[in-house]
């Protein structure tokens, strides 16, 4: 019988304290996972871009957390059907509002995450104050956070579909949010967008994810 092995958030850790690549990959079903775990991806994110990608929205705003959670479980069954002995990490996107209204909603949302589904971590946008207040308290509950900053599909309506960091004020604003957001506990960042040489800058210590 094969040993199936999952990594871990801190498996990520010391492979960037290690000076070795790391690949993240997305999908949403269990076809997409199967693919990337075979591939040999050490993590894979299920995005709430499953709202445009299968759902066929236009935004990621309409999905929805059960959605969510039945699409990260078609993934994991997917990446247990390719049979690798080391399994990638499973991250899941937390969807819009299950984590902005309040500290106590968002401990509930990604405690279903990691209850419902075999995800070991969650992902979430922003680095705002109240954001930053909600990760310390997911990290200080025991669940595993990914950081999201740059162009942050969630805010659409506000900053558009945009490259982010084009003027030194918002450069130094993204340096300052990628240190905010390790400083509340985040064990790898997505950073969407933004300028190579901003991004360069702010992972020098942290694992990061470009798009």
């Amino acid at each position: 019988m094969l040993l199936v092995v999952p990594l871990r958030p801190a498996d990520l850790t010391s492979r960037k304290q290690a000076g070795l690549p790391i690949s993240v990959l997305t999908a949403w079903d269990a076809i997409s996972a199967a693919v990337v775990t075979e591939a040999g991806a050490d993590a894979v994110l299920v995005g709430d871009s499953l709202a445009m990608v299968v759902l066929g929205h236009g935004t990621t705003l309409p999905v929805t957390l059960d959605e969510m959670l039945h699409h990260c479980r078609a993934a994991a069954r997917g990446m247990a059907a390719a049979a690798q002995a080391q399994q990638p990490l499973l991250i899941c996107d937390l969807p819009f509002l299950s984590y902005q209204c309040s500290p106590d909603e968002a401990v509930a949302a990604a405690g279903r995450v990691l209850k419902e589904t075999p995800a070991a971590a969650v992902k979430l946008e922003g680095a705002e104050p109240e954001t930053l207040a909600v990760i310390d308290r997911l990290v200080r509950s025991g669940i595993p956070v990914m950081g999201h900053i740059g162009l942050t599909p969630q805010s659409v309506h506000q900053l558009g579909y945009r490259r982010q960091g084009n003027t030194s004020a918002s450069q130094e604003a993204l340096k300052r949010q990628a240190l905010a957001l390790e400083q509340a506990g985040c064990f790898a960042l997505v950073l969407e967008h933004i300028p190579g040489e901003i991004g360069r800058a702010s992972c020098r210590e942290r694992v990061c994810l470009y798009v």
